[in-house]
């Protein structure tokens, strides 16, 4: 088994963050590679997981001593498990400019929220997904679009650490389940196993609370509660619909994504490439994909999400939205490998409602002709760097 480093398109966000703020967190879902990111990143200093109850304990029965053990600063891995270090840190660093304390934790929940009020103007905060694609386009050249959808991008894949067989039904039982348990206390570990198999069925679909609890068979406040645990640990995310006047009639409704298409993948019991070509979510894992990787490419900038879609009463809907300032751009995504003038048809409405608000218009699809000197454009999903580059995602 090989064990390979892959560079992070967050690195250098990060460096350029480390000269404005002496304390760096760095958050996101459980085997995204933050530990690997940032041994890689901040060689220079010392390592403490605070997984290990020893090094907890030492934390919690003396944070001063622990926290001065070295000049320059430390890291301190899974910080969420000895959250009194904050208020402790934030003296330090403030004593101290030269000092650097590098956090990571695994779980947004309340430690975050902690972490923002007790390092306040200190802490820069940052979002480190499973991999992009253009992160591990050169290792996955010769996957198809089945196997990239079906593997995911958890970084232990590509590594050469594990392979997605034994990876995703671990990842559920040892981390996703432990972690829900700890936090709600499920008492009925199989209904919310039949939730999160639910979610995944509805991967691209509004998010509807009532039907969900109907299935399940738990009141609804339980499935929002679900939910949001899902939302904080990084496992789904919702897309929000856009609309300028509350007034207007547009759906005001949620769409549910997961954050990576290998774990949908397996919460659906797809497990060969050839299913999933068969498989009637094919296209809404796709979809998925799309809007994950334009969502790790907002995060690995170091910025807020700003995607949406866009569905009016009439059902005219285009996949994904980028709003910077009063512009946008559209991107409708296709898993077809044939182009049809149908698939420019919620990007034409756009174009009526945004006007010139409306800069870049794009259809992502699976196909290999591509046409980027139109008023739409039509891209290849392996060529989604050039959207990135020449869009306005970044700005």
């Amino acid at each position: 088994m090989t064990n390979r480093f892959i560079h992070r398109n967050i690195e250098c966000t990060i460096k350029e963050a480390c000269n404005y703020f002496p304390v760096i967190t760095i958050t996101g879902p459980r085997q995204s590679g933050k530990t690997t990111l940032i041994k890689h990143l901040f060689k220079h200093l010392p390592y403490y997981s605070l997984e290990n109850i020893d090094l907890r304990n030492f934390a919690l029965k003396d944070p001063i001593a622990f926290l001065n053990q070295h000049v320059q600063g430390m890291i301190l891995d899974e910080v969420q498990h000895v959250p009194a270090l904050l208020s402790y840190i934030q003296g330090l660093v403030d004593e101290d400019a030269s000092k650097h304390f590098i956090l990571s934790e695994s779980a947004q929940f309340s430690m975050l929220k902690t972490i923002t009020q007790s390092l306040s103007g200190r802490t820069a905060i940052f979002e480190l997904l499973p991999m992009s694609y253009t992160e591990v386009k050169k290792t996955a050249v010769q996957k198809t679009l089945d196997e990239l959808l079906l593997d995911g991008f958890y970084p232990a894949i590509y590594a050469g650490k594990n392979i997605p067989a034994y990876l995703y039904p671990n990842y559920v039982k040892t981390y996703l389940e432990r972690d829900v348990r700890d936090l709600l206390q499920i008492k009925d570990m199989m209904q919310f196993q039949a939730f999160l198999r639910l979610c995944a069925g509805r991967v691209g679909d509004l998010f509807n609370a009532s039907a969900l609890s109907n299935e399940v068979g738990v009141a609804i406040n339980t499935i929002k509660s679900w939910l949001s645990v899902l939302q904080a640990s990084y496992i789904i995310f919702l897309l929000s619909p856009y609309f300028e006047n509350a007034g207007k009639r547009l759906i005001k409704t949620p769409k549910l994504y997961f954050t990576d298409t290998g774990l949908a993948c397996y919460l659906l019991g797809i497990e060969t490439p050839q299913q999933l070509s068969r498989d009637k979510k094919r296209g809404d894992l796709f979809e998925n994909f799309i809007i994950a990787e334009a969502l790790k490419e907002r995060y690995n900038k170091g910025k807020e999400s700003n995607l949406f879609f866009y569905r009016d009463s009439h059902q005219n809907e285009v996949d994904l939205l980028l709003r910077y300032g009063d512009k946008f751009d559209a991107i409708e995504i296709k898993s077809a490998q044939t182009f049809h003038p149908e698939f420019e048809k919620g990007i034409k409405v756009m174009d009526k409602v945004f006007g010139a608000r409306l800069q870049h218009k794009t259809i992502i699809y699976t196909g290999s002709f591509e046409n980027t000197s139109g008023d739409i454009q039509l891209l290849n999903y392996k060529n989604l760097n050039k959207f990135f580059t020449n869009n306005q995602i970044n700005k």
